[in-house]
């Protein structure tokens, strides 16, 4: 079992969670993800890794909650525990193995629960001796999460609302325009975490800036270990599995049409048969609704 020590609300149906797994935190590093069941018979739940503590033993996630499973790890309090932690899973920032990355330029772009996986980032580059810049986006400002903790890490936020309740009202691409045509900031690296819409446009425009740039992929994903095969993308014309071969990947190369399209047929019997029947023996079955392989 897997005790929570820590458990808060950080806005409407999002929620932070300190949980005690020594080995994970002993391995864990920015941009990589955990599994957790509730109990036995629970669904597998995949969510960033937001923080880790490896002297204490405690990883931090944070979750919004979008069903019953989410749901019922809302309920859950300290003093309570998960019954599987699995990770670290998938690879780590690739900034961690770039040489060069104390001479860099790099901006954020974290929208919603997003926000989450760039701390850790960002974090571990402040360590580095390097200040990012943050753009974080929301609908309003009652659900910007973890905007102190990223104004100590940070170099600068800037917060982007749809209602302007908050920072600039519009969207994190009018923020990130801004800071590059009108202030004349340069960037060597974006990293963009968040809906994969808001992805999709932020990579449309760094790529008209002329801004490398990293997406962090979530999509719909099961076992964690490129078995079920659900969590496949196509990057650059080639087949990827997040979960294995990511999370990180070139945003410019992503097709994100592609990957919203899966998420939204995943979701249905009939669309769960057409992916078997288009995909074949990648499809790898496994995912628990298809039955397993072809």
């Amino acid at each position: 079992m897997y005790p929570i020590r820590r458990a808060e609300k950080l806005a409407d149906k999002i929620y932070l969670m300190d949980v005690e797994a020594p080995r994970t935190a002993r391995s864990a590093e920015p941009g990589q993800f955990l599994i957790v069941k509730i109990d036995a018979r629970g669904e597998r739940i995949p969510l960033t890794i937001c923080d880790y503590d490896r002297e204490r033993g405690l990883v931090t996630i944070v979750f919004q909650v979008v069903g019953a499973s989410t749901e019922r790890m809302a309920a859950l309090g300290v003093g309570d525990a998960f019954d599987t932690v699995v990770g670290p899973l998938g690879r780590p920032s690739e900034m961690l193995a770039d040489p060069d990355i104390r001479q860099k330029k790099v901006l954020f772009v974290a929208g919603g629960v997003g926000t989450a996986p760039v701390y850790p980032q960002v974090k571990w580059l402040r360590a580095q001796g390097v200040a990012a810049d943050v753009v974080i986006g929301a609908r309003s400002a009652d659900l910007l999460i973890l905007q102190g903790e990223m104004e100590a890490v940070a170099g600068g936020v800037y917060i982007a609302t749809n209602d302007g309740s908050a920072g600039v009202q519009g969207m994190v691409t009018d923020v990130v325009r801004d800071l590059v045509q009108r202030q004349g900031r340069r960037y060597d690296l974006c990293v963009a975490i968040g809906p994969m819409v808001m992805m999709k446009f932020t990579a449309q425009l760094t790529r008209e800036l002329g801004i490398p740039t990293v997406v962090s992929l979530n999509p719909i994903m099961v076992d964690g270990t490129g078995m079920c095969g659900a969590c496949r993308v196509s990057v650059g014309g080639q087949t990827r599995f997040a979960c294995v071969d990511g999370p990180e990947f070139d945003g410019h190369l992503v097709d994100f049409d592609g990957a919203m399209k899966r998420q939204q047929m995943y979701r249905t019997e009939e669309g769960r048969a057409l992916l078997r029947l288009r995909e074949g023996k990648t499809h790898r079955g496994g995912c628990g609704h298809c039955g397993g392989e072809d």
